[in-house]
């Protein structure tokens, strides 16, 4: 079954640099970590030890909340080191991989004959139960709570992004296993671009509790929040299980195809700064130091983000591939740039939202935009500019403000168990008063789900 849903609202940002259908090979280092931050909600407890020696699929960490949800290695190799920060908080679990690598076998399976029950827990053994996110909260999900229904999106549409058709060629086995897996815990919305060469690979799938939805509409109609919200919005004391990564799918495809763990993803290196934008097979967690040798002018000040532009993380060249990371992105910093009489030149080579700068009169350009806020913090003004590129049925703006004041019975009314911090991405773009909406919205749900617990 397939609906079209056209969403009228959204904001596309054309940047330099879009990574170019190529895939470059790269011989990595051997030198992995895996990252409890990027699993927003999990309190890590370390169950391996510096100098134990790991298989690929073996945890590394358990959320001490949950710990049946295990996180594992995306390598086999030997525990160098568990990075701590302040209050002994884990960074980072470091394996350095072998030569030969050796895995866990889990068993194929085949997923048509097995029930919730069993996939679940085959999930949980292999250490990959943790990359399925939930609403409300937006963080990672457990098994004691069974959802009402899973959101998949094979939709990126962020600037920059890389294309999941490129990445699924030649993996479509992988990821209807994947889809029908996930169908046999609660029905699955799966949501594709108007374009997408996935629409025929889907109709494939003959299962009921499988629905295909088409989102016709400008950037964020890939956010998995978005498309929860124009299908089945959550009510105070619903779940929904949310897959905003499509990779995840294929994660879980291989485990019952292959009986392995196999955490490699497709990555684009992007970003007007990059010399040669293009895409490389990467693992989670894998070193950047050797994908970014060379990559780009360092007499440049740069900002590497973990990420997309709009959501991900600042990096280093000695940074480690995210655990949701689909590009690796280098923009200018900003922090050299000499403009002449400020903001009062035209500039042609800016882009503006509103018309500010008269770079609107050439069309379609593609811009090289820096990380620079280009003001200060200032007072919310209630313009509505948070409407126009916010494509759900809430209030962005009252939601803020409620959340600001941490009057937690508006923030409900509001629907704030509906969002996620990516889902104000866009409206932090083009906000005038320059405030971190994602972080704000962050703590607001982390304040929330400790009141609810």
């Amino acid at each position: 079954m397939t609906n079209v849903i056209k969403l009228r609202k959204g904001l596309d940002i054309r940047l330099q640099g879009a990574a170019a259908e190529k895939l470059i090979k790269l011989k990595s280092n051997g030198q992995y970590a895996l990252v409890p931050d990027d699993f927003e909600g999990v309190v890590p407890k370390v169950v391996v030890k510096e100098g134990d020696r790991v298989k690929a699929g073996e945890a590394l960490f358990v959320n001490k909340q949950f710990p049946n949800v295990k996180f594992a290695s995306p390598v086999s190799g030997v525990v160098r080191e568990i990075a701590r920060g302040d209050r002994r908080k884990v960074m980072a679990i470091r394996v350095e991989a072998d030569s030969e690598q050796q895995f866990i076998d889990y068993g194929k399976k085949s997923v048509e004959g097995m029930d919730a029950g069993q996939v679940t827990d085959s999930l949980l053994e292999a250490g990959i139960f943790g990359y399925i996110n939930q609403l409300p909260y937006a963080v990672s999900t457990n098994a004691d709570t069974m959802p009402k229904a899973i959101f998949v999106s094979a939709l990126r549409d962020k600037p920059l992004a890389c294309k999941f058709e490129y990445e699924v060629e030649g993996q479509e086995k992988d990821f209807l296993t994947g889809l029908v897996a996930l169908s046999k815990i609660a029905k699955t919305y799966v949501g594709v671009g108007k374009d997408s060469s996935l629409i025929s690979t889907l109709s494939s799938l003959t299962s009921d509790s499988i629905e295909v939805n088409v989102f016709d509409g400008k950037c964020p109609a890939g956010n998995v929040g978005v498309q929860v919200n124009n299908v089945s919005p959550v009510n105070k004391g619903e779940v929904v299980w949310t897959i905003g990564d499509p990779t995840v799918v294929l994660f879980i495809g291989r485990l019952f195809n292959t009986g392995r763990v196999d955490l490699t993803r497709r990555v684009a290196l992007c970003g007007s700064e990059v010399l040669q934008p293009a895409h490389v097979d990467m693992l989670v967690g894998e070193e950047l130091s050797t994908l970014l040798s060379n990559s780009y002018d360092a007499s440049h000040s740069v900002r590497i983000i973990n990420g997309n532009v709009l959501t991900g993380r600042p990096t280093t060249k000695d940074g480690f591939l995210g655990a949701h990371a689909s590009e690796i992105t280098v923009i200018p910093e900003g922090n050299d740039a000499d403009e002449m009489l400020g903001w009062i030149m035209p500039r042609f080579g800016q882009f503006s939202v509103n018309r500010s700068y008269f770079s609107w009169l050439l069309g379609k350009k593609e811009y090289a935009l820096d990380a620079r806020v280009k003001g200060g913090e200032r007072h919310i003004i209630m313009s509505g500019e948070y409407d126009r590129v916010l494509p759900m049925d809430i209030y962005g703006e009252y939601l803020i403000k409620a959340i600001i004041t941490g009057d937690i019975d508006r923030q409900e009314a509001l629907g704030i168990y509906e969002v996620a911090p990516e889902d104000f991405a866009l409206a932090e773009f083009v906000d005038s008063s320059k405030l971190e909406l994602q972080r704000i919205v962050r703590e607001g749900l982390n304040i929330l789900r400790k009141e609810n617990a």
